[in-house]
């Protein structure tokens, strides 16, 4: 019994050791480092407020009709309605709880406008957990981007994405659209869990296709999907059965 109680004891002062360990960080403070072209590498924080990766108050006050900005990508000349902002620092997140939003996409109804986000370096968030939405329609990720163990817990979509090098994903609770997203590099989504579904539909992988381990609750749209090359499918489960029994029964 004495035993028990110190293991007990133990263990609550580990975890409170641990939640008072891990500081917490406004969005404004990121996003003010960002525009001044420094990295970001944030460890064990929790992080308040909405993450808006796309600048999107600053973008208005610099709208197309007034003197062009280099710090915002203007497509009104081609008739698109897309706002681009490249982030061309590394940004690193480990061990981060996002209390808010995480935006690379924000349609905003009122202007016409939809402002997106894309990475010119690394992106990197690493064991993480996403309890606001995760937004990356449209993004780009032109280096390595890595969401190993990462937990996303509400909303989330990389449709139409684009990912230039490596990928890794982790744990979606909702259900996740990869629609028309282009994977240039080996994709890996080994011992990845989908929840509540996914969708692959029209999705293109230039390169190989790691799934092993994957694990599938609800609906699994792969229609249109292609893959170049091999796909690693072993000990994969779409609503309990197996990846090869699952395109049998599809069929």
């Amino acid at each position: 019994m004495i035993q028990k109680i110190t293991l007990v004891t133990l263990s609550i002062w580990l975890f409170s050791m641990t939640t008072i360990a891990q500081k917490t960080v406004n969005t404004a403070a990121i996003l003010k480092d960002i525009k001044a072209g420094k990295s970001i590498a944030i460890n064990n924080a929790i992080i308040e407020g909405d993450l808006d990766l796309t600048f999107m108050e600053e973008a208005f006050e610099k709208m197309p009709r007034k003197k062009k900005s280099s710090w915002f990508n203007w497509n009104s000349s081609n008739g698109s309605n897309e706002i681009k902002k490249m982030i061309d620092v590394k940004i690193s997140f480990t061990n981060c709880i996002f209390k808010n939003d995480v935006l690379a996409y924000i349609p905003h109804e009122d202007s016409g406008y939809t402002f997106t986000a894309s990475f010119e370096d690394e992106a990197i968030f690493k064991q993480c957990a996403f309890e606001g939405k995760a937004m990356f329609k449209y993004s780009r990720f032109e280096r390595n981007t890595n969401f190993s163990g990462t937990n996303f817990e509400d909303d989330s979509t990389f449709k139409y994405a684009k990912f230039d090098r490596d990928i890794n994903f982790a744990k979606f609770k909702n259900n996740v659209r990869f629609e028309n997203a282009i994977f240039k590099d080996t994709a890996i989504f080994k011992y990845t869990n989908f929840n509540d579904g996914v969708s692959f539909r029209s999705t293109n992988f230039e390169e190989d296709l790691d799934i092993k381990y994957l694990k599938v609750s609800g609906d699994f749209d792969i229609t249109n999907m292609k893959v170049a090359y091999d796909i690693d499918s072993k000990y994969t489960q779409i609503n309990g059965k197996s990846f090869a029994k699952y395109l049998i029964q599809k069929n």
